[in-house]
């Protein structure tokens, strides 16, 4: 017997106890869920580091995003060089917002936005065109949109001028040169005329308050100026309002450039519109002098007799009726008199004082010669 045999089962046949494979296999199971518990340590801890590491990005991020939307980009000072922009008819504040971002007037949108909510006269700014800079803060952008010196390109035709004073005007105010306007004029075919215009630019071109774009033709400015004389005689339901009073839509427009030149106010132009169709009706010449110094070019309160006798289909001493076209370019209010007299029997008005405008009204022939001595002494005091 060997020492092994002390330690051996001799029903064995040679191989380990039950027992000690069983502590073994115990040992072998305790090692293996160690490197399990360390494995899964490892695992926790690589989470939890890879957990701080998004968390602080997606901080740094979302405190980015929310400093960006509590204080938007925006540009500092009042910027350099120019650039025109156009604020559309109906736009928004926020519209105008993304305008500016887009032409790089302001750096955002959101902060002329924010910037606009603390003013409340951002929401009357007007449309048209302004001359602004690049790179601006957004105080100082709505600060330009808001001062009518920025305005760019913007022309106003006063009512009553003739198509000869007209196009001076237009050619100094949009810095286009005259001959290019008298070329226009003198093509209207494709200007958009109405066909009871007959051709003809005066009383067409309507008097407002132009925008005009930067690179516009004086073609583009006539045509749009006829477009607007439409669009307010399709308001007033010019054609239709026509046939109620008697008249051709051209012969309103006519009448309605008379007014324009011979009301002393805007309150005298329904009466010196009734003035004028009662003598239509009566078939009385309607003997006024504006229409005379149409057919002389002429401006001034002193007519002669030499005056009268000048051969012009325009001359309403010499023909009844209405003249052959208007004489200058009537307003809205004078073309809605036109249509809507007031009612009287008078048949002469004659403005007494020119200096105000006040005009009187008569019936009959002794009436025109009383208004007329007072004329007459207004103007030996006025030289």
């Amino acid at each position: 017997m060997n020492d092994l045999d002390l330690f051996s089962d001799p029903s064995s046949d040679g191989h380990l106890s039950s027992d000690r494979m069983g502590r073994r296999a115990q040992k072998a199971a305790r090692k293996q869920q160690r490197r399990k518990r360390a494995g899964g340590r490892a695992a926790v801890l690589f989470a939890l580091a890879f957990l701080v590491a998004v968390v602080g990005v997606g901080g740094v991020i979302g405190y980015a995003m929310l400093d960006d939307y509590l204080h938007p980009p925006d540009y500092k000072g009042q910027g350099t060089g120019e650039v025109t922009i156009q604020v559309q008819d109906g736009d928004l504040v926020s519209q105008i917002g993304a305008t500016l971002q887009h032409q790089q007037v302001v750096k955002s949108s959101r902060a002329f936005n924010d910037v606009a909510k603390t003013e409340p006269k951002a929401s009357t700014i007007q449309p048209g065109f302004y001359r602004m800079r690049l790179h601006m803060s957004a105080k100082d952008a709505l600060a330009l949109l808001l001062n009518p010196a920025s305005r760019a390109n913007q022309v106003t035709i006063q009512e009553g001028l003739r198509l000869a004073e007209l196009l001076p005007v237009l050619a100094k105010k949009t810095g286009i040169p005259l001959k290019n306007f008298q070329k226009a004029a003198a093509s209207p075919s494709g200007l958009g005329l109405p066909p009871y215009a007959k051709g003809h630019l005066d009383g067409y071109l309507f008097p407002a308050r132009y925008d005009v774009p930067p690179k516009a033709t004086a073609h583009d400015v006539l045509k749009m100026m006829i477009s607007r004389f439409k669009q307010e005689a399709d308001g007033m339901g010019l054609e239709a309002q026509a046939k109620t009073v008697g008249l051709s839509p051209g012969q309103v427009v006519t009448l309605a450039s008379l007014l324009q030149a011979e009301g002393g106010t805007h309150e005298d132009f329904p009466k010196i519109a009734r003035v004028i169709y009662n003598r239509l009706k009566n078939g009385t010449p309607l003997r006024l002098d504006t229409t005379v110094l149409y057919a002389l070019n002429k401006r001034t309160l002193r007519v002669y007799n030499k005056n009268l006798l000048v051969k012009s289909p325009y001359n309403t001493y010499l023909f009844k009726g209405l003249p052959v076209g208007p004489i200058d370019s009537p307003g809205t209010l004078a073309m809605q008199a036109a249509l809507h007299p007031a009612q009287g029997d008078w048949l002469f008005f004659v403005t007494t004082n020119p200096s105000t405008g006040f005009t009187e009204y008569g019936v009959t022939e002794a009436d025109f010669a009383r208004l007329k001595t007072k004329l007459d002494q207004y103007l030996k005091t006025h030289k």
